[in-house]
């Protein structure tokens, strides 16, 4: 059974379109907090997801952020989170997520395989890391 490691409440700040004679993308630019047994701190200005349509028709994605605050030892920490996937046709958002951290508690999810799922929250998204 998946363990779940981080729970991100997102905020959608801004979407920037562009719209080619092919395809479109999207970038979504947002902030936010983590509040978990794991980690409590928030999303440092710079949180951008990257949304295009693939060959497939699905919507692929890509979100990059970097959240600052304490692990679950108080010490203070950064968490860098790579997390890319795409939006099935329906309409559920399946995840790969990739982290990178200087905490030494929890470095080892540095090389755990990671899933992710998103679901929607009135200010943005909820985003659900599980190991």
């Amino acid at each position: 059974m998946a363990t779940e490691v981080f729970t991100v409440q997102v905020r959608i700040k801004e979407a920037l379109e562009v719209k080619g004679g092919i395809n479109g993308a999207t970038m979504i630019l947002f902030d936010g907090e983590c509040e978990c047994d794991n980690f409590k701190g928030k999303i440092l200005p710079g949180g951008v997801d990257t949304q295009r349509l693939g060959e497939d028709g699905l919507v692929k994605l890509s979100a990059r952020y970097i959240m600052e605050g304490v692990d679950y030892t108080g010490k203070s920490c950064r968490i860098f989170i790579e997390n890319n996937g795409e939006i099935q046709s329906d309409g559920q958002m399946v995840t790969s997520p990739c982290i990178l951290t200087d905490s030494d508690a929890l470095k080892y999810l540095e090389k755990e395989k990671l899933t992710g799922t998103v679901e929607g929250s009135p200010e943005g998204v909820i985003i659900h890391i599980f190991q």
